[in-house]
């Protein structure tokens, strides 16, 4: 997942965009999502990593959580390298513990499973505001 890229937009750029609850959201992210980083110059082989771990947090946040959600693209520094970090809040769980009603689970359930195969690091922050779930790509 090495990429090159511009120190200087390494260290100055953020992009954030609410995430509307409709079908059809996930496809119009993902073009935002890919015309900002062409923006900011970004390898094809990281930004086709971001796109699918952008697909997969915004699906959850979509189909498994409460309004409102947003998406935030952020250059964060890592032990010293520049890595992407793709974020998705949203309010938290629509069905505390218990499973949606038409989700068929042979076609859900492998986002966090993608997330982490293409991630540096992710992880799952709890707050008063909902939940964020995050995931890095290192650009070298």
């Amino acid at each position: 997942m090495a990429a090159q890229l511009n120190t200087l937009l390494r260290e100055a750029c953020e992009h954030v965009c609410p995430l509307p609850p409709v079908a059809g959201a996930v496809p119009a992210v993902r073009r935002r999502v890919r015309a900002v980083l062409a923006d900011w110059q970004v390898s094809a082989e990281i930004v086709e990593d971001a796109l699918l771990m952008v697909s997969e947090l915004v699906t959850n946040a979509i189909v498994h959580a409460l309004p409102p959600a947003r998406l935030r693209l952020s250059w964060v520094r890592v032990d010293e390298r520049c890595t992407l970090r793709v974020e998705v809040t949203d309010t938290g769980p629509a069905f505390p513990g218990q499973p949606r009603v038409g989700i068929d689970p042979d076609e859900h359930g492998r986002g966090e499973a993608i997330v982490r195969a293409l991630a540096s690091r992710h992880g799952i922050r709890v707050h008063s505001g909902g939940v964020t779930r995050w995931a890095d790509l290192v650009a070298v």
